[in-house]
């Protein structure tokens, strides 16, 4: 029958139209989250999310007053919510007219790799010039709070400032370790296991051994500037790249936190206090 037909023949569009329009939902449901992530307006998800299962429960056990008062702060949320965050919803607006909304996050995450190396970068051109003594370990795959554990919390903000502050000489925290997880400081003044190698140079200080200990046993990168000379090196994977300028420094240290980009190595960096290929 025609009517049969054609009903069997729409079924399979319809289907899939529902499936892309789940798929789309999801997709928009996403990116929203992921652009706020760390805005204030999470907590006023969480609040409504409390607000909402409060009035289920109220609804429940019959309690009407409170029943009440929920549904009219359900009612005039909204209209709070806009008044509230009205500067966040039109940056939003206006990256939608240029057709950045969605790809706001990827580039806030460029945005922030290029703060933190900078940070890094600024901090230990400083205190290299004036040979403070500094030992600072990144995290990526493997955890590090055993370590971070022997420390003292910060779960601060990175900046240059602060990372310099933490080793002058004489100051609480100078000695040890400063612990860096994701882009916050966990902690400082961390012990770090000292390598065994037998391999290492006899020059090689505490904080070169230290250094070269916790990349043996994870995937993290560490920086040292030693007291002794000012001298940079960057210790990953196990192996130490030693006596860098800050311009060597910055472009390993970009590749081994977050991956070469250029596709291109650096051949002449110092390893083990002799070049490569010589």
């Amino acid at each position: 029958m025609p009517g049969l037909e054609q009903a069997t023949t729409l079924a399979p569009i319809e289907i899939l139209k529902n499936i892309v329009d789940v798929l789309l939902v999801w997709f928009v449901l996403y990116k929203l989250i992921t652009i706020i992530k760390g805005t204030k307006a999470v907590q006023l998800l969480k609040g409504i999310f409390v607000i909402l299962i409060g009035r289920y429960i109220t609804e429940w056990l019959g309690l009407k007053t409170l029943q009440w008062m929920m549904e009219e702060v359900l009612r005039f949320g909204f209209l709070a919510a806009i008044i509230i965050f009205q500067p966040e919803l039109r940056r939003a607006l206006e990256q939608l007219g240029r057709g950045r909304l969605f790809a706001r996050t990827a580039m806030q995450e460029e945005e922030e790799r290029d703060r933190l190396i900078e940070a890094f970068v600024k901090s230990v051109s400083y205190m290299a010039k004036r040979r403070i003594g500094a030992l600072i370990t990144i995290e990526k795959e493997t955890g590090l709070s055993e370590y971070i554990e022997t420390g003292i919390p910060m779960n601060s903000h990175i900046t240059s400032e602060l990372l310099i502050n933490i080793f002058i000489p004489n100051t609480p925290l100078h000695d040890g370790a400063v612990i860096v997880t994701k882009n916050r400081i966990a902690a400082a003044g961390c012990y770090l296991p000292l390598s065994e190698s037998p391999f290492i140079s006899k020059e090689l200080g505490t904080r070169h051994r230290a250094a070269l200990g916790i990349s043996e046993v994870t995937d993290s990168v560490t920086i040292i500037v030693s007291e002794e000379t000012g001298a940079i090196s960057l210790s990953v994977d196990g192996e130490i790249n030693r006596k860098l300028d800050i311009e060597e420094f910055e472009k390993l240290l970009r590749i081994s936190w977050f991956g070469n980009t250029t596709g291109q190595t650096d051949t002449s960096l110092w390893k083990w206090g002799k070049r490569k290929n010589g």
